[in-house]
């Protein structure tokens, strides 16, 4: 047999932090240990969001889906020992990139690396964060200053850093079409190059080098041989929009480069040992086509629909790539779907309708028009609204959810509680106390000054780097970084997209949503109201609204009046909110992990308002003994992802409404059948 020379395997990694920097870094060197070729590192929410862990809003959120990082101290802990000269390290990070860069920056410098040599990615692509994933902070205006200086510095001082990974994966799991998904993050792309070249911080003969170093994070659902056609698009198109609107001619700048992680919110609660095969499909779209092949891939955990994985199931995802590199032919050849008329016309298809897509979007003044005027989020709401309409149609079907649901006993989960990781309580209050201890032991003075002029230079238009950096060298914290910019910047409140999202689900008679739709409307009639009334809430920093968006939509559309302010808002909020526009019901969605200390906050501060009689669900990734926990606390009905009927879920919402307020049940023969 003829020995063929192997393609060098894409970069491996595990998306992954938690608890504590010490925590993580321990973590870190074992994935390394076990063959991992680079880093991707989860931040919790607060690091993400630009609060520090003792903020009333981070209550809760410290160290569940991510790593707390607030200051210096934290970012040198949390690499101890691992050589930054030497490794290659994505940081899941956007509206807070800057700083932490800038944190990165400075540890490697203090472990002697030449920063020059660094490489790695900071995500820093805060559009999807407006569309899909919630950790935002900054208005689009700034948002976009803050990318664009931050490129300008990597590309003249940190060369080998991907300053920006333009994201389209959490657009997937918004519901996003792949036209969608290509059109979006093209955009995005534009409107992030149009920024950078006008600053007037790289001269014309290095816009190439610009453009070499963009990089892009997309997902890959299940539907393989679209999203491998989806990769093949992508890759077109950007050699077009690089080559004929920034005239960059070394096909090499032109280069598409891309890292994925496979869907994530596509993996089942139901069955979920069927993830492992969800998991390979998906891989293999990003994997099977040379000429469209990933530079990095990080896959999640079989059981991540269940709560937090531990390491022997992230070591299994690992596993999983390194048995598709190291077992099998796949990077003995060239690319096997050259010359295919079936992958060909696919791809001409996508190219066409993305081309015109990103035209529409120009037309309305690019990428960042398109978000301030609701436009991209409601027709990512839409297309998540019609996805899951097929889902519970059936039209769309999902193994072990919506067909063939019966199961033999499970081994895997036959232990829920240890078939995922928990987070010691406990760990907030020492991640707390060790910030104090940190602010307490630096130089105040320093630090000050660092802010003050940190702020002076984002009053003005100088390169904000610079500043960034002294914060973190003076021993500055997260959230102070980020509230010196908010005093300058503001602060913004996305569009949800709710109100402009289109009906999805049908209510002819008959239907089950027309069963629904009947039974609000004699509720509201019994209880001598006009409508219903619906509260949908997200407490605390989890920005994935996805949920709480189709139940909003889906309860309008059962003819509930729905009281919907978006994300990120406290307990105290949430309850003067629904005393204001006295509500029938709170609905709560959290997917962080937080669910134990707030969902209990929201139901004391409904008795001490006298309101207890208001009946609170709560929906999210919900482990059942935490479940069971929130019915004894009080919580009236618990969803996770295993309910996916979206019209059931309203109807359960009713029935709650009728037995809070002592009203009959509604038998079946009451109701339209």
């Amino acid at each position: 047999m003829t020995e063929r020379k192997k393609d060098r395997p894409w970069l491996m990694r595990t998306y992954a932090g938690h608890s504590t920097a010490e925590a993580s870094n321990e973590l870190y060197r074992r994935n390394l240990a076990k063959g991992q070729t680079g880093l991707s590192v989860a931040f919790d929410l607060p690091t993400q969001t630009g609060y520090d862990p003792d903020h009333i809003l981070a209550r809760g959120e410290v160290g569940r889906v991510g790593v707390p990082v607030s200051h210096l101290g934290d970012m040198r802990r949390l690499f101890q020992d691992i050589p930054l000269e030497q490794m290659n390290t994505s940081m899941t990070i956007n509206a807070t990139a800057m700083w932490l860069l800038a944190l990165y920056q400075v540890v490697a410098e203090e472990q002697g690396a030449d920063i020059t040599r660094l490489q790695g990615t900071t995500q820093n692509d805060i559009v999807k964060e407006y569309l899909s994933r919630g950790t935002h902070v900054f208005p689009p205006g700034p948002s976009l200053r803050l990318t664009t200086d931050m490129i300008t510095y990597t590309v003249n001082h940190i060369p080998k850093w991907n300053p920006i990974n333009i994201c389209s994966y959490h657009l997937q799991e918004a519901g996003a079409t792949p036209v969608q998904e290509i059109s979006y993050a093209m955009s995005t792309a534009i409107a992030v190059l149009d920024a950078v070249f006008a600053s007037g911080q790289v001269p014309e003969e290095r816009k190439g080098d610009v453009v070499a170093r963009i990089s892009f994070f997309v997902n890959a659902g299940v539907r393989f041989v679209e999203e491998m056609c989806k990769m093949r698009a992508f890759g077109r198109i950007w050699d077009r929009i690089t080559r004929e609107r920034y005239g960059i001619e070394n096909p090499k700048h032109r280069r598409f480069r891309y890292g994925v992680q496979v869907n994530s919110l596509g993996l089942t609660e139901a069955q979920p040992e069927n993830n492992v095969q969800r998991i390979v499909l998906e891989m293999l779209a990003v994997t099977l086509s040379k000429d469209a092949r990933a530079r990095a891939v990080q896959l999640p955990a079989w059981n991540e629909a269940l709560g937090l994985p531990r390491p022997w199931d992230q070591q299994w995802s690992l596993r999983i790539q390194q048995v598709l590199a190291h077992e099998s032919d796949l990077l003995e050849y060239e690319d096997i779907f050259a010359g295919s008329h079936v992958i060909e016309a696919k791809v001409d298809a996508l190219v066409g309708e993305c081309l015109a897509e990103i035209d529409r979007i120009q037309e309305m003044g690019g990428a960042m028009a398109a978000v301030e005027s609701g436009y991209l989020k409601s027709q990512l709401v839409s297309s998540h609204a019609e996805r899951r309409a097929r889902i519970e149609a059936g039209d769309e079907k999902i193994v072990g959810v919506n067909i063939y649901e019966t199961t033999e006993p499970n081994p895997l989960t036959a232990d829920l509680d240890t078939a995922i990781m928990t987070v010691d309580p406990a760990n907030e209050a020492r991640v707390v106390a060790k910030l104090h201890e940190w602010r307490d032991n630096r130089d105040e003075t320093r630090a000050q000054e660092a802010l003050a002029a940190l702020k002076a230079t984002a009053a003005g238009d100088g390169n904000l780097f610079e500043a960034t950096l002294e914060c973190a060298r003076a021993g500055v914290t997260t959230g102070e970084w980020s509230w010196a910019l908010r005093d300058v910047f503001g602060e913004f409140r996305a569009p949800t997209g709710v109100s402009s999202a289109p009906v999805a689900v049908t209510a002819e008679e008959g239907t089950p949503l027309a069963v629904v739709r009947d039974k609000v409307a004699r509720t509201a009639q019994e209880l001598g109201t006009g409508r219903l009334r619906l509260l949908v809430g997200k407490p605390g920093l989890d920005g994935h609204s996805n949920g709480a968006e189709q139940i909003a939509v889906r309860a309008r559309d059962a003819g509930f009046e729905v009281v919907y302010q978006g994300i990120r808002l406290t307990p105290e909020q949430i309850v003067n909110a629904a005393l204001a526009e006295d509500v029938h019901c709170v609905g709560l969605s959290i997917l962080s992990g937080s669910h134990a200390e707030l969902v209990p906050d929201v139901l004391a501060r409904l008795r001490e308002a006298g309101a207890s009689d208001i009946p609170v669900i709560v929906g999210g990734i919900i482990p059942s003994a935490d479940a069971a926990e929130l019915k004894r606390a009080g919580v009236a009905a618990v969803f996770t992802p295993k309910d996916f009927g979206i019209t059931e879920i309203i109807g359960r919402i009713v029935d709650e409404i009728r037995t809070a307020n002592k009203l009959n049940p509604l038998e079946s023969s009451e109701v339209p059948a």
